[in-house]
C-alpha cells in the first residue's frame, strides 16, 4: 500500500508514524502518541523499532525546565518510502540534457512541462467558482501525483501545503523546476490572486507551503 495516498487508519502503526512525521515534521513521542490516540509507551516502542530499521532518528532538545525532549524525524531511508518519480534517473537526465543540449534546451523542456500541467489543471478547475473550490480540486490532483497536499483556511486566505515532493531530487539539480511550480500556480489562479511561497523542501524545510489569498485582502501577518 502506498503511504502517501492511504487513509491513516488503514496503515500499520509504524507506517502511521512515518506518515505523521512526513506530514507534520519532527515531533516528540508524546505528540505522536496523542495524534495516533495510543499510549506514550506504545508509540515509543514503535519508534524504537523504526529507529532500529534506520527509518527514524532522535535528537535531544531542551524546552524550558526539566529533562530534554527526544525529537523524532525521518531519515533519508524513510523518505525513500514515499514516491520519488524515479528521482535518480530524472536528476541524471536533467544533467545529461544540460551538458549535451545546453541550458536553453533545458529551459524549453521545463516551459513545455509547465504549459502541459497548466492545461490539465485549468480543465480540472473549470466550473469551480470560488477560490477554495479551485484549491480543493488542485489538492486532489496534486495528491494523485504524490505530493501529499492539503489546503488550510487562514484568516487572510489559504495555505497550500505539499508535505512531499516526488521530484525533489530533480529540483535539487535544477532549481528552475521550483520556480516553474510557483509560476504554474500563479498562472493557474490569475492576477486576482496573490501567491507566495513560504517554505520549500529544497531549501531544507520538511514541506513546501504557499500562501494564497485574493489580492486586496489584508495580510494576517508579515510575509517571509
Amino acid at each position: 500500500m502506498r503511504l502517501e495516498n492511504a487513509p491513516l487508519k488503514e496503515l500499520r502503526a509504524h507506517d502511521r508514524l512515518l506518515v505523521l512525521l512526513k506530514s507534520g515534521g519532527p515531533a516528540t513521542t508524546a505528540v505522536l502518541a496523542n495524534r495516533l490516540k495510543i499510549t506514550g509507551e506504545a508509540a515509543r516502542q514503535q519508534l524504537v523499532r523504526l529507529q532500529e530499521e534506520g527509518l527514524v532518528e532522535a535528537t535531544s532538545e531542551v524546552r524550558g525546565r526539566g529533562r530534554p525532549h527526544q525529537i523524532w524525524r525521518l531519515t533519508a531511508a524513510a523518505n525513500r518510502r514515499f514516491p520519488d518519480a524515479h528521482a535518480e534517473f530524472t536528476a541524471q537526465l536533467i544533467e545529461t540534457i544540460r551538458k549535451t543540449l545546453g541550458e536553453a534546451a533545458l529551459d524549453r523542456l521545463i516551459e513545455a512541462r509547465e504549459k502541459e500541467l497548466l492545461g490539465s489543471y485549468r480543465t480540472a478547475l473549470e466550473g469551480a467558482p470560488e477560490l477554495q473550490d479551485r484549491l480543493e480540486r488542485l489538492v486532489s490532483m496534486r495528491n494523485a501525483e504524490g505530493y501529499m497536499a492539503e489546503c488550510r483556511t487562514e484568516r487572510d486566505g489559504f495555505l497550500l501545503i505539499q508535505n512531499h515532493c516526488p521530484i525533489c531530487a530533480a529540483s535539487g539539480v535544477c532549481l528552475k523546476l521550483c520556480g516553474s511550480e510557483l509560476n504554474l500556480f500563479s498562472q493557474l489562479f490569475g492576477p486576482q490572486v496573490s501567491i507566495q511561497r513560504e517554505e520549500n523542501i529544497v531549501n531544507g524545510s520538511h514541506r513546501c507551503v504557499y500562501r494564497i489569498r485574493p489580492r486586496g485582502a489584508p495580510a494576517a501577518r508579515a510575509q517571509t
